[in-house]
């Protein structure tokens, strides 16, 4: 095995002990909930109403959990494309004294 997979191996087997340890040393006996359902619980209990209600509630968690994807999906496609443009640019102002040519001419 050359040093170049042992070292890829190695990162993979640590990536899938950083997700898998803290799941077998909890037991799965702790309540995974998000920061937003908690601050709204503790704001509740202090008598705060909310200033606004949603527009769309989803029906279900799993329609939720789709449209949360959908959006990060979207984000990540606009922000590759952005990233993109802007990567290629530098190249397309360089002057065509610089560039190669097509045709692999010198």
């Amino acid at each position: 095995m050359t040093r170049s997979r042992l070292v890829t191996a190695l990162l993979v087997l640590g990536v899938v002990a950083l997700v898998a340890l803290p799941l077998v040393l909890d037991g799965g006996t702790s309540e995974f909930a998000g920061s937003d359902s908690q601050a709204t619980e503790l704001l509740e209990a202090e008598g705060r109403e909310p200033w606004f209600e949603s527009v769309f509630t989803p029906s279900s968690a799993s329609v939720e959990s789709g449209l949360f994807a959908l959006q990060a999906a979207l984000g990540g496609g606009v922000l590759g494309y952005v990233l993109g443009r802007l990567r290629g640019r530098r190249p397309a102002e360089r002057s065509p004294s610089e560039r190669p040519r097509e045709d692999g001419g010198a």
